[in-house]
């Protein structure tokens, strides 16, 4: 049950990171900024494998909708 709650927490955890990298976007920022690079290089790793799979709809990248869901269900079936 321990480790249920632990992955819970540390996809909730990953979920605000990516809700911050989003934010970002919409704002004008420094990518080489420590922070953004940061943000970038924890998030990448994830939304890119996605951003192939499943392109761009009118310009607006919705890689992080399609983690969210996955992400979801991974919650589900750890929860």
């Amino acid at each position: 049950m321990a480790i249920n709650w632990i992955v819970g927490q540390i996809i909730t955890l990953y979920e605000i990171v990516i809700i911050v990298r989003i934010v970002l976007t919409w704002v004008p920022h420094n990518a080489h900024h420590p922070a953004a690079a940061f943000l970038y290089k924890i998030t990448e790793p994830i939304l890119a494998p996605v951003r192939r799979v499943i392109p761009s709809i009118g310009g607006i990248d919705i890689s992080p909708i399609v983690v969210f869901i996955g992400l979801g269900f991974v919650k589900r079936v750890f929860g």
